[in-house]
Formats: structure tokens, sequence, C-alpha cells
């Protein structure tokens, strides 16, 4: 049975589409397990998700935490493949049927995530320049990360239950595993709502700096003393020309952007918004970096209206 796991913190606004679509198309034998993991509401997140029925399963906790939503979730779940998925995305019930067959059908998959449709209407000229550039960067498409799914088997599950709690966990959780382990299922995908100003968009791109930074530090620790079979993660964020030789690296280098102007020079306008929006990012992450403050969530609100 393929179970879904569904953390949510104040997510009363969004969350009842994303349940829609999984329950929609969905047929009664093979019905997948929907587990929805409320950490820390104080909104009705838990009464939308309860109205849709037995086939969504609720669970509420008092902490406000994503990872321990997530490992309460997996006490709750059923079965295999398991997906985990945040409730401010839309993926529907051929998408799950779709990334759960490629688990099953590929030899040596361990995990696997949709195709990503970003919406820009309605979005500020300089979000929608940013994310044309960051859709096309190598390994934007490539990754596991920024889609808000990942579907993984059992083998991939254990892989990723021994990461220890980080703000970039998708990213981490992607960069767990080797290429040929993972895979983007481009027949399924997934609806990720972007930022519709740019200050909202900077938010964003703060949050992702500093829990890269995290995420650098723990690359530091694996790659002094790395766990067997799986590499050690490295971070995605503002383009650098450090190298990390030692490690998989979802970082864009200024290598990528150049070859991306060299393909396509209409994108200039959209390269120099990506700088600018990088080095923002870097400037406006120090103050956390410096005090280790990893855990405060710059939410981005203007995504989850309407």
């Amino acid at each position: 049975m393929t179970s879904i796991v569904i953390p949510a913190h104040n997510e009363g606004r969004v969350i009842g589409r994303l349940l829609d679509a999984l329950l929609a198309g969905a047929p009664d034998p093979g019905q997948p397990d929907i587990v929805v993991v409320c950490n820390g509401c104080t909104d009705d997140t838990a009464a939308v998700a309860g109205a849709r029925g037995p086939r969504v399963r609720v669970v509420e906790i008092a902490t406000p935490s994503k990872h321990t939503a997530l490992r309460v979730g997996d006490e709750h779940a059923r079965g295999f493949p398991r997906l985990y998925v945040d409730a401010d995305v839309v993926v529907g019930a051929a998408d799950v049927r779709a990334l759960a067959g490629a688990l099953a059908d590929t030899p040596g998959l361990l995990a696997a995530a949709p195709g990503r449709d970003i919406p820009l209407a309605g979005c500020a000229w300089p979000v929608r320049a940013y994310y044309r550039v960051w859709q096309l960067l190598p390994a934007v498409r490539e990754g596991l990360f920024g889609r808000g799914v990942i579907a993984v088997t059992e083998a991939g599950h254990a892989r990723i239950a021994a990461l220890p709690p980080l703000m970039a966990d998708d990213l981490a959780a992607s960069l767990a595993f080797a290429p040929g382990e993972r895979r983007v299922v481009e027949t399924a995908r997934v609806v990720v709502r972007p930022p519709r100003t740019w200050g909202d968009l900077i938010r964003r791109r703060v949050r992702a700096a500093t829990s890269s930074a995290e995420l650098e530090h723990f690359q530091a620790q694996q790659t002094s003393t790395p766990a067997p079979g799986r590499p050690a993660p490295a971070a995605a964020s503002a383009p650098s020309t450090r190298p990390t030789p030692s490690a998989p690296s979802a970082r864009t280098g200024t290598d990528d952007l150049r070859a991306l102007l060299r393909a396509q020079p209409r994108l200039l306008p959209g390269v120099v918004v990506f700088v600018v929006a990088a080095l923002a990012a870097r400037r406006g992450s120090r103050k956390a970096i410096r005090a280790g403050d990893f855990s405060t969530w710059l939410r981005d609100e203007s995504s989850r209206q309407g």
C-alpha cells in the first residue's frame, strides 16, 4: 500500500486543495494511505483535513516541527512506497501512481519526485524573471528538492530517516541519493506556487541561504566521518566558486550561469535578477548564521493566497 505523509503547520487555507487532488480519481482498490500530521497548529488545519472523510487520517501534535511531524507520520503510515508531501503544493492521485510505478519498475531506484509546474501569473516581474532562470539550472532540473514531494522505497526511507533535523530537509534528502538512485519522473507533476512579491522571494532565499549554511556544516561533519554507503550532502544557495570535491553538490556556480547565457542570451535580465536575489539572500542570512539560528522559518504567505 502506498502511504502519503503530509506535515502541516497552519495550512488551513491550502491543504484542502491538496487533499481534494489526492482523493479525486483514486480508485477504491489500492487507495493510498493518507496521514496528515498537524504540528503546532493554531488554525483550522485539522478540521479542514478531517472534513475530507475517513480516507484521511489526522494526527495532531503540539510541537511545531516538520522533522518531528515526519517521524510521527512514519509511525502512523502503513506501507511503501512512501510519499512525503508539503501541504502547500498540489499533486494528484495519478501523479502518485506514476511515482509509485517508477519505484516499483526500476531496480536500484530508491527515490523519485515529480516534475514541477510553477504558475507565474500574478507574480511581480522580478519574481517571474528569477524563476525562469532558476528552473533551467542543472541542479534544479535534476534534483529532487524544491518540489514539495519525494517518494521513497523502504530502503530509500531508511536512508533519509538517518538524516538529522535540517531546515533544508528536501535538499539533504535529494543529495542522500546517488544520481542512479534518484529520478525526476516527468510524467508525474506537482504544482508549486511561487512567492508573488520581490520581498517574499527574498524571504524564501534568505531561508534557503541560512539552511544551506546549516547543511554545509553537516556536510563537513560527514566528509570527516562519512556514513557507509551514503554520500555526504552539500548545499545549494547563492552562486559560488568554492569547490566541494569530496561531496555531491547542488550549488549553483558562475559556470552554470555563463553556460545558460551562452545558450540563451535573452535570459540576461533574468540572470541579473537571479544574482541580485542571491546576494541579497546571502546578506540577509548572515545574522542567523552567526547566531546559529537554524530554526526560524521565514514563511512566504503570498504563495498561500487564493
